[in-house]
């Protein structure tokens, strides 16, 4: 009996291992469609979190060539596409946003290890202003506490950049009413609302704001998901089962959409978490009928992994 129940316990170790082995180096492709009044044209884009200079092939080649699939209007960037680590080169991350901003319209949100490398000179030196000077000679436009209006769509894009006390571990830090309008202004509700905020947390803050679409990652799908349950087991601030894992949430008339990221850092694992591509649809009311060569991802469509 009790060598029936070690060899099972060890298949059962073997089977995540190998899950774990293949979760770390593959993504999903996640469908969403958002219908709305104030949307005036039909378009798509694709969003990219956590990428962390995660290679998929050379250069990132499958990874590029799952986006170009998607065939997106432009792309929509919701933080640390690289790792601020002393030492760690960005040149995969910045390889691969060039090949992208040759392409495609990209709009860059920070998270929170674009937003260290400026805050501690002393130990990244100039990195952060070199990585800065690196998108903007790309014409990546970089959304830090600003925002960029695409009139021909109805929509406005946001890019927030909170204080880093909002990451620190253990508890989620009390964000105040009226910080988000002294570090983004007042919000225009005449125009449909994306908000890059790469910290998920304060989703309810967001929505109390006026955004109508929240772009979030950081949180890497909980590292490890709990099979049949779904639900993410850690956060990166160090809290069991956050309530923000990954996924499509809604607060009012606000929506979010939670990237599971595309790479890994310091504890680099993933299990039964692949990685993810967002593709998002923006859609006027009652539009039906989607642009010819496009596939209809419909609403939180799978498109199975790379």
């Amino acid at each position: 009996m009790i060598n029936l129940l070690i060899t099972i316990i060890g298949v059962l170790a073997l089977i995540c291992l190998w899950v774990l082995l293949y979760d770390s180096n593959r993504f999903v492709v996640a469908g969403y469609r958002m219908e709305d009044a104030r949307i005036k044209k039909s378009c798509r884009f694709v969003v990219l979190a956590d990428l962390h200079n995660k290679q998929y092939g050379r250069n990132n080649e499958r990874l590029l060539a799952a986006i170009k699939e998607c065939k997106p209007d432009f792309i929509l960037v919701a933080g640390d596409m690289l790792t601020a680590k002393p030492g760690e080169s960005p040149e995969a991350a910045l390889h691969f946003l060039e090949a992208l901003a040759a392409l495609y319209p990209v709009y860059y949100g920070n998270g929170n290890h674009e937003h260290r490398l400026k805050l501690y000179p002393s130990k990244y030196g100039d990195l952060g202003e070199q990585y800065e000077k690196a998108l903007r000679k790309m014409g990546i436009c970089l959304l830090v506490n600003e925002h960029v209006s695409l009139p021909e769509a109805g929509v406005v894009i946001y890019g927030s950049q909170i204080d880093k006390q909002y990451y620190k571990r253990f508890r989620v830090q009390k964000m105040e009413g009226d910080y988000l309008e002294s570090i983004l202004g007042r919000i225009d509700r005449a125009g449909y609302n994306i908000l890059i905020a790469h910290n998920p947390d304060y989703f309810p803050q967001y929505a109390e704001w006026g955004a109508d679409l929240v772009l979030s990652g950081h949180v890497h799908g909980g590292m490890v998901r709990i099979p049949f349950w779904g639900k993410g087991v850690v956060s990166p601030g160090i809290r069991l089962f956050p309530k923000y894992d990954g996924g499509l949430f809604r607060q009012g008339d606000s929506s979010m959409l939670l990237s599971r990221g595309l790479g890994m850092h310091t504890i680099p694992i993933r299990l039964f978490n692949p990685a993810e591509v967002l593709v998002v649809d923006l859609v006027p009311s009652g539009e039906k009928k989607t642009d010819a060569g496009r596939t209809d991802y419909g609403d939180t469509g799978k498109t199975g992994s790379v």
